[in-house]
């Protein structure tokens, strides 16, 4: 694929439909006990939530994305909106919540490790008419990426929309919660972490066999395949008949918010260039370990350049999607 002014061409369009956050990040050395005050370091606001997160990942990596969800009315829902804009997300689905908040995650780190609370505000108010009022991005050969930080009605309809036209469905479904067989069965491929696979299946995701049984039981729900993230251990990528591992790369980690969020963009993106699912679970590999290193959500997601400087430097053995 050609890409011109940053923008990849001849791409099918990425419609992300999904939660918007303020975040608040603040790193110690450890996490507190119940009932217990630590001092951490100063706090670092930044832009986040799942949904806007994958989006701006997309974009960044020179997709053609737009994100349909909901701000506040407060400082922070307009300020989110300019910035989704300056990264080169369609916004005209974005509305906004009147005499709601913005959602806002408080994120605390130690060691790179994270512990996440998250007030949904204007999240929670994303309903299926904002969906319908959409439509219009739905169209054949599309992609729909979602997670569940949003109602899950929403998040059903939305999919039943998708399946009539005939678009690519990934559902990430994360936070970890419970989602019935009718919604799984709609999703092509669903890209759950071991705690998200664990609460899908009810199977500990803590051994190889663990990861594959739980793999297989979702496999037999996605129409397509199971992509597994799996931290430090890579992925695992079960498609069709075949299954493999996916090592992850070894990087300096800072931060860990967003990796799942920059993973599922960059897959997203490569399944739309055309690389089959184990190619594009590769290359979203390489976009989740760029992203550890960087504190913050959407601040820590890589442009397409500094990918190309990352591929140089460490010669990987990975297909990039705008490289024929």
């Amino acid at each position: 694929m050609k890409s011109a002014g940053g923008r990849m061409e001849g791409l099918p369009p990425i419609v992300v439909v999904g939660s918007i956050n303020q975040d608040l990040i603040i790193e110690a050395d450890r996490f507190p006990q119940a009932g217990e005050s630590l001092l951490g370091s100063q706090a670092v606001y930044a832009n986040g939530g799942k949904g806007a997160n994958q989006a701006v990942a997309v974009a960044r990596l020179g997709g053609d994305v737009c994100l349909v969800g909901k701000v506040g009315s407060d400082a922070f829902g307009e300020r989110m909106r300019v910035d989704l804009m300056d990264c080169g997300v369609n916004t005209r689905w974005l509305s906004v919540a009147q005499g709601s908040s913005t959602g806002v995650a408080i994120i605390l780190l130690v060691q790179g490790e994270n512990a996440i609370v998250v007030s949904p505000g204007a999240n929670n108010l994303v309903f299926t008419q904002d969906v319908n009022l959409a439509k219009e991005v739905f169209q054949p050969g599309a992609i729909l990426l979602l997670q569940l930080e949003i109602p899950i009605e929403t998040i059903a309809h939305t999919m039943r929309i998708a399946r009539e036209h005939s678009m690519t469905i990934i559902l990430d479904p994360g936070p970890a919660q419970k989602c019935s067989p009718d919604v799984l069965a709609l999703a092509d491929y669903i890209t759950p972490n071991e705690t998200e696979a664990h609460m899908l299946t009810g199977i500990e995701v803590n051994s190889s066999q663990g990861v594959q049984r739980a793999a297989e039981v979702l496999h037999g729900y996605a129409r397509k395949g199971v992509i597994m993230k799996l931290g430090d251990a890579g992925s695992w990528v079960f498609s069709g008949n075949r299954q493999e591992q996916i090592p992850a790369l070894h990087v300096n980690v800072r931060d860990t918010t967003a990796a799942g969020d920059a993973f599922c963009g960059a897959l997203s993106l490569a399944l739309a260039s055309g690389m089959d699912v184990f190619e594009s679970a590769r290359f979203a590999n390489m976009i989740g370990a760029i992203t550890v290193t960087r504190l913050g959500a959407q601040p820590s997601l890589p442009s397409r350049i500094e990918v190309d400087g990352f591929y140089s430097e460490h010669n990987l053995p990975v297909k990039l999607p705008w490289r024929s």
